[in-house]
Formats: structure tokens, C-alpha cells, sequence
């Protein structure tokens, strides 16, 4: 995926030049001109971003202070798909009248998205997200192996999960449906925590990060990465994204979050939060 990546970062940067490079020029002069870098984050999204905070904030307001930029954090609801996130935050605006970020955060890195989203560009890698179960290993063994092996236990031990998310689509189809009795789906895997927590599901599956900010304090579960050939997409990286046409400001955001990699700042940052953080 990263050598594609490459090719389509490539495509963008030969489109023609008079119209593209003065318009990245004027955006990233109009930016420093008024010390501000507009920054959008999800909201009740934690632990990467609710009511301005968290991981997703905390990156975005190193990145404006290695610009040299005073960071302007703005909360937006998750619309349908990432896409139409995207256009609301991005490039366009939302039609009940928010004006576009500079840049948005928790992009996933992807080159498909990336082919769907022309007017975007996304880039800058800083955390790799992955499917990870949370257990009561008094009722569940560490899930390895084929989902056939793996899963098995989920025919008889109840599992949660948040509704319409990657990992509510895979148990549900998993080992020809024989899960579906015992999938138990949640609003948020925060609700889902507060169920493993009092007994009434055995595990749950989703993303890593959220799980362990949903279960920090809590003692006697496991949370394992899942690693099996029927899960197609494990993990992801996740980055950033803006304009497709500033290519000025996604440069020195590039830069800004490898440097930030290098000294340990990112690291840090998820530390605070207590979640595990993966280089993307």
C-alpha cells in the first residue's frame, strides 16, 4: 500500500502548476498572517478527541506550535462516512453553516479513501490504530489462530460490539453467521466497557486505543491485537488530511509531525492518555 500511496501522492503533485501552487503559496501566507491554525477534531470521540481534548488535540496543537501558529481546535459531529466528514471539514463546509478547518485529524492513511476524496490530500502518519479484543480471561483464552479456532468460544461466550463499525460487520459474518446469537452490539465501546465490566458480555471487539481508554482503572482484563487471516484490514494508520491544493501547509505539517515523531513528543502524548501508541 505505501508504494501505491506514493505513485498517487506523485499524481497530485504533476497536476498543472499554475493552478496549484499559488493557491497553496496564498493559504499558507494567509494562515501565518493570522497566527492561527483552524483544527477539526471529532467530538465524543475519546480518547482522541472530546470537547476540544485529548490525543487527536493534544497532536494538533504541537503541529501548530511547530508552525509557529496559535492552535484554533474546533469539534464536529461525525456526519455519514468519512467522505462526507471530509468535504464538512475540509474542503467545503458544512451546509448549516461551518466554515472548513485548516486541517482535520484521525484520517485514516488510505489509498482508496485517498482515490475517493480527490480534492483532499492526506498524509502524515502518526499513530497506527488496530483491532484489538478486550476479555475476562477468566471466560475467554487469548484469541489466536484462524477465526474458525479463534472465534469459537463466541458460539457459547457473549461478545460486544459498537454498531456498524468494521469489527460489528466482521463477527457478524464470521464462521458463516454462528456468532450472531451472541453478538451484542453497543452505542459506543465505553457502553460496551461498562458491560464487560458487570459480567453481562465475556469480551469485546474493536479498536484499540478505545478500548483501553474504556477500560482504564479497571483490573483483571486482557486486551490482545487480533492477528488472523480472515480479518482483511487489522490495523490502519492514521493521519491528517487538508486541501488538495495546499500542498505548502502539507508539507510543513509532514515535517512538523516527523519531527514531532522523533523527539518523543507524539509517544508522549499517548502515554498521558494511557493508551499504547503504535508509530503509523
Amino acid at each position: 500500500m505505501s508504494s501505491d500511496r506514493r505513485l498517487w501522492l506523485k499524481g497530485l503533485a504533476a497536476l498543472p502548476l499554475a493552478g496549484v501552487l499559488p493557491v497553496a503559496a496564498d493559504e499558507l501566507d494567509a494562515i501565518r498572517k493570522r497566527g492561527r491554525l483552524r483544527i477539526a477534531v471529532y467530538n465524543d470521540f475519546p480518547p482522541y478527541s472530546a470537547n476540544a481534548k485529548g490525543i487527536d488535540a493534544e497532536v494538533g496543537r504541537a503541529l501548530a506550535e511547530k508552525l509557529g501558529l496559535t492552535a484554533e481546535v474546533v469539534g464536529f459531529n461525525a456526519d455519514e462516512d468519512m467522505s462526507d466528514d471530509l468535504r464538512n471539514m475540509v474542503w467545503k463546509g458544512h451546509y448549516l453553516g461551518t466554515q472548513p478547518a485548516d486541517v482535520m485529524m484521525h484520517v485514516p492513511v488510505d489509498e482508496h479513501l485517498a482515490k475517493q476524496n480527490d480534492k483532499v490530500r492526506i498524509f502524515g502518519p502518526y499513530h497506527r490504530e488496530s483491532i484489538a479484543i478486550a476479555r475476562n480471561p477468566a471466560k475467554v483464552q487469548r484469541v489466536v489462530g484462524s477465526a474458525a479456532v479463534a472465534l469459537e468460544v463466541f458460539t457459547r461466550e457473549k461478545i460486544g460490539v459498537e454498531l456498524a463499525t468494521l469489527s460489528d460487520h466482521f463477527l457478524l459474518s464470521a464462521l458463516n453467521g454462528r456468532l450472531r446469537e451472541n453478538v451484542v452490539h453497543f452505542k459506543s465501546n465505553g457502553e460496551a466497557a461498562k458491560s464487560l465490566v458487570s459480567g453481562g458480555i465475556a469480551a469485546i471487539m474493536g479498536p484499540r486505543a478505545e478500548l483501553e481508554a474504556a477500560l482504564q482503572g479497571q483490573s483483571g482484563f486482557s486486551i490482545d491485537t487480533v492477528e488472523m487471516p480472515e480479518l482483511r484490514v487489522g490495523n490502519w494508520p492514521i493521519g491528517m488530511a487538508v486541501k488538495a491544493e495546499e500542498m505548502d501547509l502539507a508539507s510543513a505539517l509532514s515535517k512538523a509531525v516527523v519531527e514531532l515523531k522523533n523527539d518523543g513528543t507524539i509517544a508522549g502524548i499517548f502515554k498521558r492518555h494511557g493508551i499504547t501508541h503504535q508509530p503509523g
